[in-house]
């Protein structure tokens, strides 16, 4: 990747390190909720797996987000019992997704 100043390099980097952040924050609140075996079911195709930021986030990929239009909010319609349960967690309201 070619940037063509210092400053770009140093704002990629901080992109990068808050993605990252992100990334972990989810994972560990997963993790936190998970419940004392310390897995989900249905996080991982076969049998429950403990949650990491990357089958999250694979789970989250099948969501579709209904944007916001004149006097109504964005929503998420109907998501699986897995993403239900992964908000839950999370701490999400699929209702007020902004």
């Amino acid at each position: 990747m070619f940037l063509h100043s210092n400053r770009r390099i140093h704002a990629l980097v901080h992109v990068i390190c808050l993605a990252l952040l992100v990334f972990s924050l989810i994972e560990r609140q997963a993790r936190h909720g998970a419940g004392p075996d310390g897995k989900i079911p249905g996080l991982y195709v076969g049998r429950p797996a403990r949650p990491t930021g990357r089958l999250i986030l694979d789970a989250f990929a099948r969501l579709r987000l209904i944007p916001a239009t004149g006097d109504q909010p964005a929503r998420i319609p109907r998501p699986g019992p897995l993403q239900q349960h992964l908000f839950d967690i999370l701490g999400v309201d699929r209702t007020q997704p902004s």
